[in-house]
């Protein structure tokens, strides 16, 4: 490649071949190509990391709701579920999106399936369980022993990347569970079982 420059310049005219073989400026034309890549280059790895922190974020948030509420052996009531949704904005990124759905579910031996004691939504994202759409994820459940129940807690998080990049709007979502520590069941206000009509008795009294 070296040869084919040096035949081409020794057959050019001389000014022009002081203009070709000139080395002027080569610092400024390598910045003006190389700058814009490097730039991008820096935004992309930030826009992922951030991505991850992000998701990583709002996973620990939701395990820090299903934990508190495990610990809880009085009643909650719609104040109570206001304050753990708020506590969750708190520890996500102040201008996302954020929804949460808690709920306890119980699972009954006799029946072999899943059933909703209580099931409270905050935000647009979800709807409320209920016996019959519980269903639908009970391969997220874990496998409980008769009339045992869990804390289910779920987020979903619309966040907008850093830096426009090429990266469609992030749509996080979390589903964690927690067994009640101290109690056998976290009771909401007003009833002790939001499961409809079958039956909540774990005594098997006749």
């Amino acid at each position: 490649m070296l040869t084919l420059f040096s035949r081409l310049s020794n057959r050019t005219p001389r000014p022009l071949r002081g203009f070709v073989e000139s080395t002027k400026g080569n610092v400024s034309m390598e910045f003006a190509i190389y700058a814009p890549l490097l730039m991008f280059t820096f935004a992309a790895i930030y826009t992922f990391f951030d991505a991850f922190r992000q998701e990583n974020v709002n996973l620990k948030a939701a395990y820090t709701v299903s934990d508190l509420i495990s610990r809880e052996t009085n009643y909650v009531n719609e104040t109570y579920i206001d304050s753990m949704h708020s506590l969750a904005i708190e520890l996500v990124r102040g201008d996302s999106s954020l929804s949460t759905r808690i709920s306890v579910v119980r699972w009954d031996e006799d029946d072999q399936r899943y059933y909703v004691d209580w099931s409270k939504v905050r935000g647009t994202s979800f709807t409320e369980w209920n016996d019959g759409s519980i269903s639908t994820v009970q391969e997220k459940l874990p496998s409980m022993q008769d009339q045992e129940r869990v804390i289910v807690v779920e987020t979903s998080n619309e966040v907008h990347p850093v830096f426009n990049i090429g990266l469609p709007l992030l749509d996080i979502q979390n589903f964690v569970f927690t067994r009640p520590r101290f109690a056998p069941q976290v009771v909401f206000e007003g009833s002790v079982s939001g499961g409809g009509d079958h039956n909540d008795d774990t005594g098997g009294t006749d």
